[in-house]
């Protein structure tokens, strides 16, 4: 698993653009783990990292997350909206008031009809403002979204498919940009890309493809306790986790995502600030299961799960992510209480696998999907590299289909029988469970992919049954009873194999002051200064 040629030209381009570009007073210079720089137009690509450096920055969503509260996970607020609810009248329309006052950077006004034109964007493939790149990854999350109007210059109504409580939580993930700016610019989606317009608190200024973006302060923001205070956001995409430590040790950085873990404690000893935090995250492998997969085995499943040491895994990463028993870590009230708890038994991973027909002597076959980096994979290639090894001698023969993020993002949007998935029996792609509906995407066999992140086509008609009940409800306590329930069943069958939690490791020069982590996949860039 050598580095790719795009990754390796990549590192050299983000060299090449670190020494042109001097650090300015109160400028913050980042390094993602991003191969590439993510869409700029209001639906990043590069999975949540593009959200969490492309998405809020610069653009508002419909409803924002809230991160002043960093010792629980992020809930949300009110963004482009402020508030909301059910129309007493029908349970699937939802009235939400849009809030006022709010001007794009480009000066002309956010409303109700951009509203509304941002939905026919990615929602109305005949409109023209009709966004097939940005439709598919939205979409693709937010699937239940149906219908909407402007019922007047305040309010606009979204109707669902089906009842979904949580429904308001989705909106994160729908950006606004300006019309005005697209109309400016020629009705092009790719010319938008390079002069982008949204509302959020930073303006992006500068897109150098494939190097850089640059962002300066967006002092007419409407949140004023959220006005930046730094005035410019540099922003460059290093694949490689020795590129970007490199950058951070010479100063030519003063932030990086994901330090290699061997570093951490000479980062510590040279006085850079290590970030650690529990996120909703999780680093699993998804299992295809459909026909032909060695996986439709429940037996199986259940094996490999058995088969891993999770501990090494985190040992190999000097401490920065914990190991996972389920989509969600144990201390989590949907985590519920399952019958299977996944530590490492190399017996029972044997005696479950012989079985079910297989063993060292005739290993389980298997090809697995995974990336060079990307947002929250951690190190995949060395941590894949010690799975294979640790699975081989019980049974499991590994073999791995390298990829970058951006191809892997494709093929779990397209499913196992798109061609962008190469007849992979499984995915190693981190997943988040931000939002209470997270299950749904994940495991309801109306979410299969392509129509959603189903990717594995995994469902059984009880889990289908709890989370449509859950998703019916209004009630907190419930809501987390049935989903709780639907979490033990989803363990118990092993559903996926169940890796390990990342803890979203950072490095910050000591330069940086003013950061304190939420507990989420996006973090707030608006409250720190470099000094």
């Amino acid at each position: 698993m050598t580095q790719s040629p795009i990754v390796q030209r990549l590192a050299a381009v983000g060299i090449a653009a670190l020494l042109a570009t001097p650090a300015g007073a109160q400028t913050l210079r980042i390094a993602m783990t991003a191969a590439d720089i993510p869409t700029t137009t209001g639906v990043p690509n590069n999975g949540f990292e593009g959200y969490r450096f492309m998405g809020y920055p610069p653009y508002d969503a419909l409803v924002n997350w809230d991160f002043t509260q960093t010792d629980k996970p992020a809930e949300i607020k009110g963004g482009l909206f402020t508030e909301w609810r059910v129309d007493e009248k029908d349970p699937l329309r939802w009235l939400f008031t849009v809030r006022d006052g709010v001007v794009f950077h480009d000066g002309s006004a956010f409303n109700a009809d951009a509203v509304v034109w941002n939905l026919q964007r990615l929602y109305d493939d005949k409109s023209p403002q009709y966004d097939p790149q940005g439709a598919a990854i939205v979409r693709a999350a937010v699937s239940v979204l149906d219908k909407w109007e402007k019922v007047d210059a305040h309010t606009v109504a979204i109707s669902t498919k089906t009842p979904f409580s949580f429904f308001p939580y989705m909106l994160t993930r729908i950006l606004m940009a300006s019309p005005t700016q697209w109309e400016k610019v020629g009705k092009s989606w790719g010319e938008f890309a390079k002069q982008p317009s949204g509302t959020g608190p930073f303006k992006i200024t500068k897109v150098v493809a494939a190097q850089q973006v640059e962002m300066e302060r967006n002092d007419a923001y409407w949140d004023k306790a959220r006005i930046p205070k730094v005035q410019k956001l540099v922003l460059r995409p290093m694949a490689e986790a020795t590129t970007r430590l490199a950058a951070l040790r010479s100063g030519q950085v003063d932030w990086i995502e994901v330090p290699p873990p061997d570093s951490i404690e000479s980062l510590k000893a040279a006085g850079f600030q290590i970030s650690l935090k529990p996120y909703p995250h999780t680093w699993p492998y998804v299992l295809r299961m459909t026909e032909g997969s060695p996986f439709q085995d429940k037996r199986v499943r259940q094996a490999l799960n058995y088969a891993l040491d999770r501990e090494g895994i985190v040992k190999l990463i000097a401490g920065t992510a914990r190991p996972a028993g389920g989509l969600y870590a144990p201390e989590s009230p949907i985590f519920g209480n399952p019958t299977e708890r996944y530590t490492y038994n190399p017996e029972k991973a044997k005696a479950l696998l012989k079985e079910a027909g297989f063993g060292p002597d005739k290993p389980v076959k298997a090809k697995i999907m995974i990336s060079t980096s990307g947002s929250g994979q951690m190190l995949p290639l060395p941590m894949n590299e010690t799975i294979q090894q640790q699975v081989k001698p019980l049974g499991f023969d590994l073999e791995f289909d390298v990829v970058e993020w951006g191809a892997m993002l494709v093929a779990v949007r397209g499913g196992p029988a798109s061609a962008q998935s190469h007849g992979v029996d499984g995915m190693n792609i981190s997943l988040s469970w931000v939002d209470p509906a997270t299950m749904f995407r994940y495991y309801h066999s109306s979410s299969y992919a392509p129509g959603n992140f189903n990717w594995g086509h995994w469902s059984t008609p009880k889990v289908d049954q709890l989370l449509n009940d859950a998703l019916a409800t209004f009630d907190p306590a419930q809501q987390t009873k049935l989903l709780a329930e639907a979490h033990s069943l989803i363990v118990d069958d092993a559903a996926w194999l169940f890796i390990v939690h990342d803890l979203n490791p950072r490095a910050l020069s000591p330069k940086v002051k003013g950061f304190n982590p939420a507990q989420s996949w996006f973090q707030d860039l608006t409250q720190v200064t470099v000094q």
